[in-house]
């Protein structure tokens, strides 16, 4: 016999859990009873984005809301989502949530459908051999990676509770398990269009289509070309996305097209890392061992994804044939424009200049080259940038001592402070500018791997508590907490990510 399912609720801490996903045919999704788990507890509940749902903290903090959360009790009507993908330019026609199921959606405060998604919470059909189950450090890595990248103002997925089970999982070795209570705008990904596209099924890639564009892109409802058009508004957000992690020195590491979202946000956190030395080749992941997925390749990756997401759509365009592909190139072809405009304004932010004048990508890109040669940190060299005084370079110590050859960034600063002095905006309100793009905290991933080693060697979770609270303030000064802003020491380098699945 099979054993009864644990109770459910369509409530999830005070608002209705609605399943308008669920409600879409059954091959978008598998129906699976989450698994429970041994003593669920409560490792960090992130009360500030449940105010923002509307969820009652109180009630998720309660021994029902983390019996909840564990998959003991379940809520809503949870589902696998079916979804294919390409995984380093490879085609793989299923994936699938493999431990993830989605509960359902709520609507927050400032009416917007939010998924709600236990990560870890037990196989599914898609689970391909595995456990569907998470060790405690990858919970820990993506609860941290998620919220910093909120923090900094970047569209991501959110963390809205850390759990742990109870129960040891089988990596390499034993280690606690643990759920990741995980919110999002969508869980669709370019891969779900793939799964169907590929398959043979263009009647399921119109149906995800009109669901995307009716919940995300209501704008074009009335639309003369809607699938056209929504083509185009997912390149703009990706473009803009790109060029925003680019900006605090983010890599994704894993750009495989079923961790690419349609509604713009960061998905999928894996073997990311922030940049340290700045380097245009980074690379952290463990498993990219060619490069794929570098810093400066990021661009480029997405705008490979973006060919598949059109390919997928080709048949929803208001014309057929060569006319449709003519349609999709010309769409596809805005996306270096709209990156360029999106990363040429970012460099110009982070080097405090308002006004786009001839020369100022040159003038940045000169910087990023002497960074590369002396070696500089990424983090520290801009926000000390902003520190700087236009016309006196008696300040300019924190900055030269980030480079190997500090005259390489004299000479630079030269021509950088006469730019400067084109523009009409007066000092105070240059360095504030400068302050609110140039982060002086990222999740740098030496402390990364320190919360992480702490969580699975000792359920240790202070250094991941710290963390999260100096993370929500990253572009403060935060008097005594210097350690968290610097660059590793030579033995705290991590030059590895992994996925930790």
């Amino acid at each position: 016999m099979q054993p009864a399912p644990p109770p459910s609720d369509d409530m999830f801490a005070g608002a209705v859990l609605d399943g308008s996903y669920a409600r879409l045919p059954d091959n978008f999704h598998a129906r699976v009873e989450p698994t429970p788990v041994k003593q669920p507890s409560l490792v960090r509940l992130n009360g500030r984005l449940a105010a923002t749902l509307g969820l009652d903290a109180e009630a998720l903090a309660s021994g029902e809301g983390v019996e909840m959360m564990a998959g003991n009790r379940r809520a809503g009507r949870p589902i696998a989502m079916a979804y294919a993908g390409h995984q380093f330019a490879n085609w793989v026609p299923q994936l699938g949530d493999g431990r993830a199921l989605l509960l359902g959606e709520i609507i927050d405060r400032d009416n917007r459908r939010r998924d709600i998604q236990l990560k870890g919470s037990g196989p599914t059909p898609f689970s391909r051999g595995g456990d569907g189950r998470s060790s405690i450090g990858p919970v820990v890595r993506e609860y941290l990676a998620s919220e910093a990248m909120a923090a900094l103002g970047i569209p991501t997925t959110r963390a809205l509770a850390a759990i742990a089970t109870g129960e040891e999982v089988m990596r390499r070795q034993p280690e606690p398990g643990g759920i990741l209570v995980r919110v999002a705008d969508s869980h669709v990904r370019i891969g779900t269009f793939e799964y169907f596209a590929r398959n043979g099924d263009p009647e399921s890639v119109r149906l995800l289509a009109d669901y995307i564009i009716e919940r995300h892109y209501p704008q074009l409802a009335d639309s003369d070309q809607p699938a056209l058009d929504f083509f185009a508004a997912v390149i703009e957000r990706t473009a803009l996305l790109v060029a925003e992690w680019m900006r605090v020195g983010f890599i994704h590491g894993v750009m495989n097209t079923d961790n690419t979202s349609v509604v713009g946000e960061t998905i999928d956190f894996g073997p990311f890392g922030w940049m340290d030395e700045f380097h245009p080749a980074t690379v952290y992941s463990s498993i990219d061992r060619r490069g794929r997925y570098a810093f400066n390749q990021q661009p480029a990756i997405a705008h490979w994804n973006l060919a598949r997401l059109g390919e997928c759509l080709l048949h929803l365009f208001d014309v057929s044939g060569e006319a449709a592909l003519e349609k999709a190139n010309a769409t596809l072809g805005t996306f270096q424009e709209r990156f360029e405009r999106h990363f040429h304004a970012v460099l110009r932010a982070k080097l405090g200049l308002a006004e786009a004048r001839d020369g100022d990508i040159e003038l940045a890109e000169a910087l990023l080259s002497i960074m590369t040669d002396q070696r500089a940190d990424m983090t520290l060299t801009f926000r000390r940038l902003g520190e700087l005084d236009r016309t006196d370079t008696a300040g300019d110590g924190p900055v030269r001592e980030l480079f190997d050859d500090p005259t390489a960034f004299d000479a630079w600063a030269a021509q950088w402070r006469q730019r400067l002095g084109t523009e009409s905006r007066t000092e105070s309100a240059r360095r504030k500018a400068m302050r609110r793009v140039n982060p002086a905290f990222v999740l740098r991933n030496h402390l990364a791997q320190q919360a992480v080693d702490a969580a699975i060697e000792r359920l240790d979770f202070e250094p991941m508590h710290r963390l999260v609270d100096i993370l929500a303030r990253p572009y403060d000064d935060q008097p005594g907490q210097a350690h968290f802003a610097s660059p590793p020491r030579p033995e705290q380098r991590v030059l590895k990510t992994f996925c930790g699945t």
